[in-house]
């Protein structure tokens, strides 16, 4: 899908890794080209940056992508055209209009207004100062995004993202992304990729793209590319390098940049997304809601259930107070809590004693609340095996539209969806979508294979296979009626 914005993209050298660029292919047509390139060279020639700006005439905002390279390697310049390469690659296909600037790490806000897209890439270990982690988490939470690249597939560069994503975001897993993930299709679809011989002979065996991402309320803040980029930008790529082809190298820059830009317009509006404030002041009960914890990315949105159950107690009026909790299925503790509430958007394991756990908890009352946050197949497909492993003589099926479920306290005969599924089924309307599973007569187990969550706050992704605003709490509101009068 098209997005009517410009790019600016940020590219900063550090004379010390293998220079490369990032892409950005599904834009706005009637760009026009226009090229200008400067390079400052900043005190003790500790760092050189660059910066490419895309200006769109179609639109007076831009987006902005940065790419950081630092140290004292000789080769920090050794691919010098894959900037130009990319821009005549990007200009064949999209009549953009790019010029160049040069900033510093220092110079990047922490409002991501003015570069909202980082680019880094590296060969050798490196590490941030305790301030440059909490500026550049300051910058993602804010809305920028930040991609690392591994010059020729730099293991010790790779690692060192991975520790330093891990000190920026202790509280949210990096992960593979699956080949559903929208970066793969945002321009071209793309979740099969060619490698060189080298990223084979390092034991890895597959055609998806490598990708490990930080996601924070659906939107990639981190992303890391395991093999190299920048080499097929450039060029011919050797079968010795462990990199992309460059069909495929141009291709994700492509995508990427999609991606970003999209997600950088949106990430401003959602921004303004409505937040959790629980006004109410006195309750007659106390009902504890647990949002179910696994190794993974377990939390997509951190606004959307907390706005739902306030939703809910003023379209009921029913005095209840919902309390919030996260635990692991294996804690005792989740007994205490009648509802419970799992999400997620890559493919996922439970633990044997976790498994056990639910498969105890559901046969003895418990209710579980279950999406697949934006729609993603790889949550779905586990969570559907999850059932079929715990539940093996109960299996998931449809609700029927003439369910309790569907009357209260909402009336709801039919669902409108977001951009993205009409997009799929050609209907801006559909009837609800919900797979349950009944334990002694009534619903234990309810789930969604769209989103949900986003619509709860009112700012569901742009790539979101998902149900409107309206209709999804909606929806939510009449799982949790459902779930405490039954």
């Amino acid at each position: 899908m098209l997005f009517k914005q410009s790019l600016k993209l940020i590219f900063t050298h550090h004379p010390a890794f293998m220079l490369t660029t990032l892409p950005e292919s599904r834009l706005p047509s009637g760009l026009r080209k226009s090229l200008s390139l400067a390079r400052i060279l900043p005190p003790a020639f500790l760092s050189l940056l660059s910066a490419l700006a895309l200006l769109s005439s179609a639109a007076n905002s831009f987006a902005q992508t940065g790419k950081e390279l630092y140290g004292a390697d000789i080769y920090w310049n050794a691919t010098p055209n894959d900037v130009n390469n990319l821009l005549k690659k990007m200009k064949s296909q999209t009549d953009a209009n790019f010029q160049m600037e040069i900033r510093t790490l220092g110079q990047i806000s922490e409002n991501p207004e003015q570069n909202p897209v980082l680019f880094r890439s590296g060969h050798y270990r490196f590490s941030y100062a305790p301030q440059e982690r909490e500026k550049l988490r300051k910058y993602l939470l804010n809305g920028g995004m930040i991609i690392f690249n591994t010059g020729l597939g730099s293991k010790p560069f790779y690692d060192s993202v991975v520790e330093e994503l891990k000190k920026i975001f202790p509280e949210q897993p990096l992960q593979k992304l699956s080949p559903d993930h929208p970066i793969f299709h945002s321009h071209y679809d793309l979740d099969r990729v060619e490698y060189t011989k080298a990223v084979n002979a390092s034991g890895f065996r597959g055609n998806e793209p490598w990708f490990d991402g930080i996601e924070v309320n659906c939107r990639v803040v981190a992303l890391v590319s395991r093999w190299c980029m920048a080499a097929g930008w450039q060029g011919e790529v050797q079968e010795d390098w462990q990199a992309y082809k460059p069909d495929s190298s141009f291709k994700l820059g492509v995508n990427i940049l999609s991606y970003a830009s999209a997600m950088r317009a949106w990430a401003k509006n959602a921004a303004q997304a409505m937040r959790f404030v629980d006004k109410l002041k006195s309750y007659s009960d106390s009902v504890s809601v647990a949002q179910v914890t696994y190794d993974g990315i377990w939390k997509t949105r951190h606004a959307g259930l907390p706005v739902m159950l306030q939703t809910f107690n003023a379209r009921t009026g029913i005095p209840v107070k919902f309390h919030l909790k996260e635990l692991r299925l294996s804690d005792p503790a989740i007994f205490n809590s009648p509802v419970i509430y799992m999400t997620g958007h890559e493919s996922f394991e439970l633990k044997q004693e976790e498994k056990a756990a639910l498969k105890k908890y559901l046969e003895n009352g418990g209710f579980l609340f279950a999406e697949a946050c934006c729609g993603r197949k790889g949550f779905d497909q586990s969570f559907r095996d999850l059932i079929r492993s715990v539940l093996p003589d109960k299996p998931l099926e449809r609700i029927p539209q003439n369910a309790q479920l569907f009357k209260q306290p909402n009336n709801i005969t039919a669902v409108g969806v977001t951009p993205t599924l009409m997009q799929e089924s050609g209907q801006a309307r559909a009837e609800p979508t919900l797979f349950g599973v009944m334990f002694n007569g009534n619903l234990g187990l309810v789930y969604s294979p769209f989103g949900l969550s986003g619509g709860w706050e009112m700012s569901q992704s742009p790539y979101a296979r998902g149900i409107n605003d309206v209709s999804a709490t909606q929806i939510g509101q009449n799982v949790m009626l459902y779930s405490i009068t039954h």
